[in-house]
């Protein structure tokens, strides 16, 4: 049996064209869904349990996060694969036979995941090798296009979009993985919140012997971001301090000093551009808006998730 675990927040229509898409596409195998939906206030659960009575519902009283809620989720799949799919895509074709299969006819493989597609068709970059520091100062922040090679590279784009190929990681929105790996891994680190979760659950995995694959022959639409973007302050605080947790963990806690210390600096300096641009009269109803969620990531202090102090 395949297990579909999907943690929903506030994302009821795109929930809906997800689910229908699993329906047409489950073919011959045996599925289950489980949805555990995070306390969203858009009517997510009273549809799935309307619409979709064969769905496992697990509302939540709160928002858990990506980690956590796939954690529940875990807890009750009775599958012997589970796939990990993010209530903002849409399954097309065979892509869930065509990655059970693979998993099948390859038992080195801990985690498969399949190209995802934007909306308009194009490939969306899902491939990743592991992070360097420079990566972490590169990423999301106002250095970003200055040094374009390095991300060129953490992104995998020297990699053909239409082959099979190992990398050490994949973006969360869809991942296969036999629960005989999870069993033996464990489940997502719940301090991560969201961001980072399955850059740290791949890494784990490798370490433990599996491969990871990009497998390109099944396609998944994905709608980017569609949770994440109702809340553009917090999406800043969650991506940065699970970035600092990821280096704290792997990495040791002075680099992560130093990466928080240049994340927060880095802050700052947006803040004061906009503060400048503001008064020089540039879209100041943007430049307020920006200045405001710069100025509450620099209140945050930018902790590293699951640690106390930096």
């Amino acid at each position: 049996m395949l297990s579909i675990l999907i943690v929903n927040w506030n994302v009821r229509d795109l929930l809906r064209d997800c689910l229908r898409s699993i329906e047409r596409g489950r073919g011959d195998l045996a599925v289950e869904v489980i949805v555990v939906d995070s306390a969203s206030a858009d009517g997510s659960a009273a549809m799935v349990a309307a619409e979709f009575p064969w769905v496992t519902l697990l509302p939540q009283a709160e928002n858990v996060g990506f980690p956590r809620g796939n954690n529940i989720a875990l807890a009750q799949a009775r599958g012997d694969t589970v796939l990990l799919l993010n209530p903002d895509t849409v399954v097309l074709g065979d892509a869930l036979t065509v990655l059970v299969d693979y998993l099948h006819t390859h038992p080195d493989v801990g985690v498969v995941g399949a190209q995802l597609l934007n909306p308009d068709g194009s490939v969306q970059s899902s491939r990743r090798r592991f992070p360097t520091l420079a990566t972490g100062f590169l990423e999301s922040t106002w250095l970003e296009g200055l040094v374009p090679g390095v991300l060129r590279r953490y992104y995998a784009l020297d990699l053909p979009d239409d082959a099979t190929a190992d990398v050490d990681w994949l973006t969360g929105a869809c991942l296969m993985v036999p629960r005989a790996v999870y069993e033996r891994v464990g489940g997502l680190d719940e301090a991560y919140f969201m961001y980072s979760e399955e850059l740290d659950w791949c890494r784990r995995i490798r370490a433990d012997g599996w491969r990871v694959v990009y497998h390109p022959a099944a396609r998944v639409v994905h709608h980017v971001g569609k949770s994440s973007e109702q809340a553009v302050t917090a999406r800043h605080i969650n991506f940065q301090r699970a970035k600092l947790r990821y280096f704290r963990k792997y990495h040791g806690r002075f680099v992560a000093a130093v990466l928080r210390l240049f994340l927060l600096g880095s802050y700052a300096w947006q803040l004061v551009l906009e503060m400048v641009k503001g008064a020089l009269g540039s879209q100041p109803a943007l430049r307020r808006q920006r200045a405001r969620a710069y100025r509450d990531v620099l209140r945050s202090g930018l902790r590293p998730a699951g640690y106390k102090g930096s």
